[in-house]
């Protein structure tokens, strides 16, 4: 038989509206009652049914994740990383893909935020960077998180989490530099997304600490996909002076571009090095493996939804903006550099 609130109310000694007090974690009560709720919960294995809930109340108990996103492992690592947040507070999960370049996009937000009664929001580029969407959520009076990629501080507006993606990608060239490499070609993610600006400037100022002069020429535009790093890495070794290494902006355009070398008969990283960026399956997932900068998006995700769920509760947080900074994982897909074929 399925365990009720009523169940864990007589088996805690305590009223129902205690225990509901208890499971939508608020302050109100005692700890010593707080514990005793939490025991018999943990006892009787008691499952909420945020459903329920939201339809009991006034309040919701439902979070929505937007997203416009082509790279299905970032997009897992978010949904299982906002999921487990969730579970562990007793929230309920709505997904959402959708266009962000669709001309009725914010209606459609705006829809699916009425309809499904949402208490709050996890953005993520590029939803997460459009003033647009920021600025009908406030209007609705929906409380939300953003998820983008920055290192200057924040405007305020609400609780965020930001993705270093300068200091990474800084610290992937010169990794590239110390091996001796010059001519770096770079292939850059779509322009609607913070992240590829903020790579390409981390890639350019590294360049321009050791001196080495910026050929643009070397910068392919491209979008976060495979076939992107594949046209773009084949645009790049059919120059007469080729690059010694790549860099991709993210690890999905690596490993289109190592494809793109193999078809070419140029080894990797004997011949060419190539890196990558945020340390999804697909760097681990070829041969070699990409040298790639390790990005936590699921732990990125879970400490969004803990913060936005901390500003639906009226919790103050210990710190509503946190950074991370990707880390370089060096794989076998570098080596010193080695003169460019004519």
């Amino acid at each position: 038989m399925k365990v009720t609130i009523n169940d864990v109310a007589r088996h805690a000694g305590v009223s129902i509206k205690t225990v509901s007090r208890v499971i939508n974690q608020e302050a109100s009560v005692r700890s010593a009652t707080r514990e005793k709720v939490e025991a018999a919960v943990k006892e009787l294995n008691y499952q909420p049914n945020a459903a329920a809930r939201n339809l009991a109340g006034s309040k919701s108990f439902s979070i929505a994740f937007i997203y416009d996103n082509p790279n299905a492992y970032y997009v897992i690592d978010m949904q299982n990383g906002i999921l487990q947040e969730c579970r562990k507070q007793n929230f309920e999960l709505v997904i959402h893909p959708c266009n962000a370049k669709a001309e009725n996009i914010i209606d459609e937000i705006t829809t699916m935020i009425r309809h499904s009664r949402i208490s709050g929001v996890v953005l993520t580029p590029p939803f997460s960077e459009m003033p647009t969407v920021i600025e009908r959520l406030t209007d609705l009076g929906v409380n939300f998180v953003r998820i983008f990629s920055g290192h200057d501080a924040p405007d305020g507006i609400s609780p965020c989490i930001m993705v270093n993606d300068f200091d990474a990608a800084y610290a992937i060239t010169e990794h590239l530099i110390a091996l001796g490499h010059k001519a770096i070609g770079f292939i850059s993610g779509g322009k609607e997304h913070k992240s590829t600006f903020e790579r390409i400037e981390g890639y350019r100022q590294a360049l321009n600490k050791h001196d080495i002069k910026v050929d643009e020429s070397l910068i392919i535009d491209g979008e976060y996909s495979f076939d992107s790093g594949v046209t773009g890495a084949t645009e790049l070794l059919q120059r007469q002076h080729r690059p010694t290494a790549i860099f991709s902006c993210n690890d999905e355009i690596a490993a289109g571009a190592l494809f793109a070398s193999r078809l070419a008969n140029i080894a990797i990283p004997e011949d060419l090095s190539i890196v990558g960026f945020e340390n999804s399956p697909f760097s681990r997932q070829t041969w070699p493996k990409i040298t790639t900068a390790d990005q936590p998006n699921q732990t990125i995700a879970q400490n969004a939804t803990a913060l936005l769920i901390s500003e639906i509760r009226k919790q103050k947080a210990d710190d509503i903006c946190q950074q991370f900074t990707p880390t370089l994982l060096v794989r076998d897909s570098t080596s010193k550099a080695k003169s460019a074929a004519n």
